[in-house]
């Protein structure tokens, strides 16, 4: 078994501004793709091969997100707060970050940068970028 890894990107930064950036494109534009690493009940993902999932990754069945429409739900209403980093890869934030609806904050990472996929995880409570998001949302509301 993997040891869990304790160091985070500290290089993650959301956006301070959107402007120039059309969020109700991007977040049509937009797909979840998800990981068989971050399921342990794979619901209507659709992953292949079966799920896997690892003991050092969050898991989105911690949280119930088990329907892939649900994940989708959450990226695009990161995208409409504007909760996207500062960093662009062919026209697609590296990371987009959510908080579900019982409070739990969310990452997704861009999986493929041609498509615009991304898969998502729970935050684990060790990172500090964690209380960010929370602040960032709450503050929008």
């Amino acid at each position: 078994m993997r040891k869990r890894r304790t160091a985070f990107n500290p290089k993650r930064k959301i956006r301070t501004t959107c402007e120039g950036i059309d969020l109700d494109q991007l977040s049509e534009r937009i797909g979840y793709g998800g990981n068989p690493e971050h399921k342990r009940n794979p619901g209507d993902f659709g992953l292949h091969p079966p799920s896997r999932p690892r003991a050092d990754k969050t898991l989105c069945d911690m949280v119930d997100i088990d329907k892939k429409a649900d994940a989708l739900r959450l990226l695009r209403e990161g995208v409409q707060k504007g909760m996207v980093s500062d960093r662009i890869i062919h026209g697609y934030p590296q990371n987009i970050w959510a908080v579900d609806d019982n409070g739990y904050p969310l990452e997704a990472q861009l999986e493929n940068q041609y498509l615009g996929t991304y898969h998502g995880y729970p935050m684990p409570e060790t990172d500090p970028f964690r209380q960010e998001i929370l602040n960032r949302w709450n503050s929008d509301r």
